[in-house]
């Protein structure tokens, strides 16, 4: 690009983190028709908006995102060779990630591992429930979204739910409460230790309920929790046995605090990792989607 203009780049920049368009004149000293001139010529040589006004506020497009993220590694790069003289060759890609805050931290870094460790990526992570994530994907604030059920989709949104993996689900418990495993009964191992449940919005709590009507059976429920931290910690206070993932509790399965007993027939708990359709993807996200890299 040898015409390209990195002082039309930086008044982007500067708008785009500010957010408003005269504060940003005022800061820098323009008139506002000035830094809109810069904007517009700018918009002229990608050949895409990079704003859209809503009201009297400045939105970020798709394309606008996009060259946000470039102009952050760029200016970032440029303070790192003023300052240090060091790494000044290497242009971090930048991946956003949301994950339901009851999702099991053990999935989550099996989906960022075949990428950790790369210096030439950064992960951003953020927490929240599905509604607060999902509004952060549409807004393009975020690349991706990780939930264990799949947002409805309809003509009016544009969500991919791509399905990573199906987890079994069993029971566990303390080795001193279920001591030698042995095939018991399923009716009467549930029937005979309290039991630790996910909340009723889950798929788990869903297929469990299902699951004892078919036996015939009235489980006494001693907790209903919406983490899963929180039923592994349950758990492991030995106050009944938690129906999970072995996924959630891997390490305790691995160290022995904890035991797998039955596990339970017709009950998984699915992932998905939800995008939404863009003109321009991130590639970073394609390395972590392709072939499906969490299928077991």
């Amino acid at each position: 690009m040898s015409t390209f203009n990195y002082n039309h780049l930086r008044y982007f920049w500067a708008v785009a983190h500010d957010g408003n368009l005269t504060r940003t004149a005022e800061r820098l000293n323009l008139t506002q028709s000035a830094l809109s001139v810069q904007i517009r010529k700018l918009e002229a040589r990608f050949g895409h908006a990079l704003f859209e006004r809503r009201g009297r506020q400045l939105h970020l497009t798709e394309a606008g995102r996009i060259a946000l993220d470039h102009a952050d590694a760029i200016f970032a790069a440029g303070e790192e060779l003023i300052g240090t003289l060091r790494n000044t060759g290497e242009v971090r890609r930048v991946l956003r990630v949301g994950a339901l805050a009851t999702l099991s931290r053990n999935f989550q870094m099996a989906f960022l591992k075949p990428l950790i460790g790369r210096d030439d990526i950064e992960f951003v992570l953020r927490s929240g429930s599905s509604s607060e994530l999902l509004q952060s994907l549409e807004a393009l604030s975020l690349d991706v979204v990780l939930v264990n059920q799949a947002p409805a989709r309809d003509e009016l949104t544009r969500f991919v739910a791509h399905r990573l993996t199906e987890q079994p689900v069993s029971l566990i418990g303390t080795r001193a409460r279920l001591g030698k495993i042995r095939k018991d009964d399923l009716a009467e191992r549930l029937n005979s230790h309290p039991i630790i449940l996910p909340t009723m919005d889950s798929s788990v709590k869903i297929g469990f309920d299902a699951l004892v009507t078919r036996l015939g059976i009235r489980p006494q429920i001693v907790a209903e929790v919406e983490d899963m931290a929180m039923m592994r910690l349950l758990a492991r206070e030995d106050i009944g046995l938690a129906v999970l993932p072995p996924i959630v509790v891997k390490d305790e399965l691995e160290s022995g605090v904890l035991v797998e007993a039955d596990r339970l027939p017709g009950i998984a708990e699915t992932f998905y990792a939800v995008t939404i359709a863009r003109k321009f993807p991130n590639p970073v996200l394609g390395l972590l989607l392709e072939g499906n890299l969490l299928t077991r």
